[in-house]
């Protein structure tokens, strides 16, 4: 089969449209996606790109072949915030000299992406097929893969950098269509987000690739003395270093086009003599928590571990797959409103297509080609949905004999979205304790908390039935799984 037939469409903001994809190599399909910076525990955010990029590797291995496809997604694990946040938590130990920075450092990373890797695990999400931390790829490596120092060293040979005031610098004016992915020129480049007009910079808009650091911060032996790199030049190294100088496709958050794609996208071409870094740019909407910017003054700040494993949103825990889902309800370019009533839907749909696909013993051979169609164009995950309901409405109508065709295809099609389609784990001990629970609140007449852990329980596959003990007359209650 030919690349062009099997119809996968992307839309690239390169381009700003959706174009036939066609990789550089059909045996070596390569992408690349933005990871954590791992100070902090990722925040529901930083699931979104995580879940999306998830779904077009699932979808690249299926058409491509499991082997085929190489998915690179780095750690940031060298950052200011990973700094102030070891400093935070570990500043007596530093202080007493007990702990060096750089071992509060690791202490604080290793946390903090064990975390995400449980996290993004329990979101269903596989593993990508490298995953390279910052800090491993500073200093040239015996295997010779791209590292930091020498992409500098090669832009100031090439004039596309210079060195000022202990930094070395990016020279935005050294490269005729800078600007191309954000659509700014030159012209525009103003002092914003992340960026700092200082006197020893030639333009407003240079960026930073290496700043020196202080006895006190993490640093690295560089031509340029004792430092650590800029933000941008991190994922040129690694992409390049797995990837290639050109790869197919680059993905993150809408919010990283400007400035750290456009300046990956800057370095890279500079550093390489290539015409583009990647061929194919996807970026997913922003999020919102109930219509309102996520903040953590607002209060509305989440993160992933806090809605899986405690009741701070909606007053209850959320699992992994229901998050997933209410992700993917909505088309990834499109903003989200992650909500309360979105998570209900989610569970409840879910509900409805696991209760269908259990009509099946064992899943179909093939992924319909209808669902594989729909998330060819583009993601349209909210069309591929549409499939699901259908075989779920066709699996629960069937009659006949022998297999039940549409509920082993929506099992297969569960699974293939990532989805759990095995047996349903059922925690008793945990649905004793939480109706002994139920049963004291019935005791104090509190309605109200009694109705609540009954629907919470339903929303989780369990069905309770009130009755009395037939000796002692006492209420009892029994339980169910119904899926």
């Amino acid at each position: 089969m030919s690349d062009a037939s099997k119809g996968l469409r992307l839309y690239n903001t390169l381009t700003r449209t959706k174009e036939g994809f066609v990789p550089i190599d059909p045996l070596d399909v390569r992408m690349y996606v933005c990871g954590p910076t791992v100070y902090d525990f990722a925040h529901i955010g930083n699931a979104r790109p995580v879940i999306v990029f998830d779904v077009l590797f699932r979808l690249l291995r299926h058409l491509y072949g499991e082997t085929h496809v190489t998915y690179v997604r780095n750690i940031t694990d060298v950052d200011d915030k990973i700094n102030a946040r070891a400093l935070r938590d570990f500043g007596g130990e530093i202080a007493s000299g007990t702990l060096s920075l750089n071992e509060a450092i690791r202490r604080v990373t290793e946390k903090t992406a064990d975390q995400f890797h449980r996290d993004v695990a329990t979101l269903g999400c596989l593993e990508p097929t490298v995953e390279p931390r910052a800090t491993e790829f500073v200093e040239p490596r015996a295997d010779g893969k791209a590292d930091m120092i020498t992409l500098i060293k090669s832009l100031i040979d090439r004039g596309h950098a210079y060195v000022a005031a202990g930094e070395v610098l990016f020279d935005t004016a050294s490269m005729p269509d800078y600007g191309q992915l954000s659509k700014r020129n030159l012209d525009e480049q103003q002092a914003g987000a992340r960026i700092a007009v200082d006197a020893h910079k030639k333009n407003p808009g240079d960026f930073v690739l290496w700043k020196l650091s202080s006895p006190e911060e993490p640093g690295w032996q560089s031509p340029w003395g004792r430092g650590r790199p800029g933000w941008h030049i991190e994922c040129s190294a690694m992409s390049a270093a797995y990837l290639g100088e050109v790869f197919d496709i680059h993905g993150g958050g809408l919010d990283l086009i400007f400035p750290h794609h456009e300046n990956e996208i800057a370095q890279s071409r500079c550093a390489h003599g290539t015409d583009v870094m990647a061929n194919v740019w996807m970026h997913n909407g922003f999020l919102q928590v109930e219509g309102q910017k996520m903040s953590k003054s607002l209060g509305n700040f989440y993160s992933i571990q806090e809605l899986l494993e405690t009741e701070t949103f909606g007053g209850r825990k959320w699992p992994g797959e229901v998050l997933r889902l209410a992700m993917l309800m909505t088309h990834y370019r499109e903003p989200i409103d992650f909500s309360v009533r979105k998570l209900e839907e989610a569970e409840n749909t879910l509900r409805k297509w696991k209760r269908a696909s259990d009509l099946a013993p064992a899943a179909g051979s093939q992924v319909p080609a209808e669902v594989v169609e729909a998330l060819s164009d583009d993601l349209a995950t909210y069309a591929a949905f549409q499939q699901l309901t259908q075989l779920a409405g066709e699996a629960t109508d069937f009659s006949g004999a022998g297999e039940n065709g549409a509920a082993a295809s929506l099992k297969t099609s569960l699974a293939f979205l990532g989805f759990d389609v095995g047996a349903a784990k059922v925690d008793e001990a945990a649905i004793a304790e939480t109706i002994a629970r139920r049963l004291q609140f019935i005791a104090a007449k509190n309605w109200a908390e009694a109705d609540r852990i009954r629907d919470e329980l339903l929303a989780q596959g369990v069905q309770l039935k009130d009755g009395k003990d037939p000796v002692t007359g006492e209420r009892v209650t029994t339980w169910e799984v119904k899926r």
